[in-house]
């Protein structure tokens, strides 16, 4: 859905209470999607809605369309102005912070009890009392050596407060679904334990002998033992982005005028400018620069990379980091929401609270799957009485069939399984903007490398100096570095770099001649350093040994040169060859993503030489060089034309639009905001193999997600008609009803694992 700069829009977060299973989340979607202008996502595993908005529609609106749903529902936040959808696959750049909310956690961060609704007695009681009561049920019940004169009186009074009391919250459920003519996975529930214990006690009262106590008492508490289950699993399963956010400091102790520890305030109070002092082992409370001390800071729980990074005056730090030893004195430069912190959390819930187009489907197939249910229930009792069957037999089967359809695994199949993929993702330095991201991660053949700052590190080096005759290389070096010393060019601070072993002279009449070279006074004597043209351009006698080297070399050549006495005409001395350094990495991750059966090219505005150069030394054979940012969205449109699913991955405001072309988006993490902006997926660890990390892990989600979902229809599938059959009894039914949904989220924390 895309919108004008005029069609302001926000985005807003609900908390949502008493959604059960899918059929919850498709009516809730469907309410709020009827306010004008609305888009919303509900997340059965975050129990929570983000809903794009007219900047006209109010908040109660929202909470009065979740509340005509039958559920209740709050305001969380209302993030910045919605941003415009980058296309097919968008995300949303306005990264609207949500804490994640699970049952059983308040907003201030602290875990207490499971609670199946606020100011109820907990979930965990229930359970409890109804395991302490389910048991003699069940063993009276079943062994006919315990059964005593009266003994289905004594189950009926064990078996009311199992049902009634400890199976409430389903019933409480049913009841306020019912109140709106909706039917869920809590009405198949309340239907088939009710309908059990109602038999039951009608047939002790007429003193018949065969009753189902312990169907209705053992099937409410196998429910119970999954919802509380499956409540402490998906705890575990936001458990990365709660310790993501945890990271921040509490308090920051302020620096004074001299550098010196002063107040200790708590980080609320800590604004733009300020300087704090970070201890070592401290936390460094928000992001900055550095402007004393020097000290090694772990990022590892922000990046994924074990090794300290050292830093010093002039360095920028990020909150939540550790500097594992030394003092700093840091002046902040972001705060609260601006942190990277905070942005790389929000990015995250983001993520966490999107859904899928699997997701989308499986939760409109339980829109009407509890009332198809209801309805072979009803044929199942019909069609064992017509098959002159005994109604008994008939009501068993029928039970089986209601308890054993119940689709709540279908809710959580997606959902979960995208909770704990993208927050193993944050511990690992992956950025997943969503579920698209997920899925065109699982489907690209073709990845696409920029050159500068991807498959190199982008920082500008000297390989090699080629001496004319008579010249030395002190000298040259010392030369150049004085004319490049007036310039902020890359290659102008990677040659003043291999000259700062010696003390450079000074330079006169200094001259920047824009994309050629420079020109100055050193020494009295007139020397210039440039391109092979600018040389010959100025008049200077170039050696052809120099002029081959600049014409051949793989890397930027620029020529130093220089007039032996006043007056008289430069001479080209030597050509240094400067050339960006390789990542560490890059051949290993080329490698990891051609096992992946991807097809690797090199993409880069530089010339065809240094380009081939590059690639040949990674491992890379398909090169496409010299062309310009539109040049690099044509490329990617051409590979998309011929059948391929295309991902990109860039650092540099040049690849922006290209990685919004591309199927899929991937941004180093060193690179620019507007590369990250574009992109789908950003690496926090500036590194290339984490893009083969990041391809590997969403295949891994979307493996668990399709097993999930398999089990999940499966499941349903094959047991209805055995139910039906009467091959299932309604405690088994209850039992495999229940293991369903923990299965789907036991396999999905399998995620946590991921390396």
């Amino acid at each position: 859905m895309s919108h004008t700069v005029q069609d302001e829009r926000r985005d807003v977060v609900l908390d949502i209470q008493g959604m059960t299973c899918a059929s919850c989340v498709a009516r809730v979607e469907k309410r709020l999607q009827l306010v004008p202008g609305v888009d919303a996502a509900v997340n059965l595993a975050t129990e929570s809605a983000k809903v794009q908005v007219p900047a006209t529609v109010a908040d109660d609106a929202l909470v009065e369309a979740v509340k005509s749903a039958g559920y209740d529902a709050t305001v969380r936040r209302v993030a910045r102005p919605h941003a415009p959808d980058r296309g097919a696959h968008a995300h949303h750049a306005s990264h609207a912070s949500h804490a994640e909310h699970e049952e059983g956690q308040d907003h201030s961060g602290h875990v207490h009890d499971v609670e199946d609704a606020p100011g109820e007695t907990p979930l965990r009681t229930r359970l409890i009392v109804a395991v302490v009561l389910s048991v003699p049920i069940l063993l009276v019940s079943m062994i006919m050596p315990l059964q005593f004169p009266g003994w289905q009186w004594a189950v009926l009074a064990l078996s009311l407060p199992v049902v009634l009391w400890a199976g409430w919250p389903f019933h409480r459920a049913t009841l306020r679904n019912a109140r709106h003519g909706a039917a869920t996975m809590d009405t198949l529930i309340t239907l088939g334990t009710l309908a059990a214990l109602l038999w039951s006690a009608w047939v002790t009262i007429v003193g018949g002998m065969h009753v189902y106590f312990e169907v209705a008492a053992v099937v409410t508490t196998f429910l119970l033992l999954g919802r509380f289950i499956e409540q402490r699993s998906k705890r575990r399963a936001g458990a990365a982005l709660r310790a993501l956010i945890d990271l921040g400091a509490r308090e920051v102790v302020l620096a004074d005028d001299a550098g010196r520890d002063a107040d200790t305030v708590p980080i609320d109070g800590l604004q733009p400018g300020d300087r704090f002092v970070v201890r070592p082992g401290g936390t460094i409370a928000t992001d900055g620069v550095v402007e004393d001390g020097e000290a090694a800071i772990d990022a590892s729980m922000l990046t994924g990379e074990s090794v300290p990074v050292p830093v010093r005056s002039g360095s920028a730090v990020t909150g939540g980091t550790i500097a594992t030893d030394g003092r700093l004195v840091v002046r902040a430069t972001a705060v609260g929401s601006d942190t990277r912190l905070a942005r790389i959390a929000a990015l995250v819930e983001d993520a966490q609270a999107g859904k899928s187009r699997i997701q989308r489907l499986a939760d409109r197939i339980s829109g009407v799957f509890v009332p198809v249910v209801i309805g072979l229930a009803i044929l199942t009792l019909v069609g064992w009485l017509l098959a002159g069957q005994s109604l008994e037999a008939g009501f068993i089967a029928a039970v089986a069939v209601l308890i054993i359809a119940c689709p709540c695994a279908l809710g959580l199949a997606t959902p979960v399984a995208i909770l704990v993929g993208t927050g193993r993702g944050a511990q690992r330095g992956i950025l997943i903007t969503g579920p698209e991201a997920i899925e065109s991660a699982g489907r690209i053949d073709t990845i696409v490398l920029d050159k500068t700052g991807t498959v190199t590190s982008g920082r500008m080096t000297v390989h090699d100096i080629v001496l004319g005759r008579g010249a030395h290389r002190d000298e040259v070096l010392g030369m150049a570095g004085a004319l490049e010393s007036g310039s902020e060019h890359p290659i102008a601070r990677a040659i003043v770099a291999a000259a700062q072993r010696q003390e450079l002279p000074a330079v006169g009449g200094f001259r920047n001649h824009a994309g050629h070279g420079v020109t100055g006074s050193v020494a009295g004597r007139e020397a210039f350093a440039g391109s092979l043209a600018f040389a010959i351009d100025r008049g200077a006698r170039v050696p052809d040994e120099l002029a081959d080297v600049a014409r051949v070399a793989a890397s930027t050549v620029v020529i130093v040169g220089w007039a032996s006495a006043a007056g008289m005409s430069a001479t080209a001395r030597a050509a240094i060859l400067v050339g960006d350094t390789l990542r560490d990495d890059s051949r290993d991750a080329v490698a990891g993503l051609e096992r992946l059966g991807l097809d690797v090219v090199l993409l880069t505005g530089d010339g065809e030489g240094v380009a081939r150069a590059v690639a040949d030394e990674v491992g890379i054979r398909a090169v496409v060089a010299g062309v310009s940012p539109e040049g690099k969205v044509a490329e990617i449109r051409r590979l998309q034309e011929a059948g391929h699913r295309v991902a990109m991955v860039g650092d540099g405001v040049n690849d922006a639009a290209a990685l919004a072309t591309a199927d899929l988006g991937i941004a180093m993490g060193g690179g620019t905001d507007a590369a990250m902006h574009a992109s789908d997926i950003t690496l926090v660890r500036d590194s290339l193999t984490a893009a083969a990390d990041a391809v590997r892990l969403s295949r891994r989600v979307l493996g668990v997600i399709r097993g999930n979902l398999f089990w999940a229809f499966g499941y349903n599938v094959a047991a209805i008609p055995l139910a039906a059959l009467g091959l299932l009894t309604p405690m088994i039914a209850g039992a495999a009803m229940a293991f369903s949904s923990v299965f789907v989220v036991l396999n999905s924390l399998r995620l946590r694992s991921f390396r």
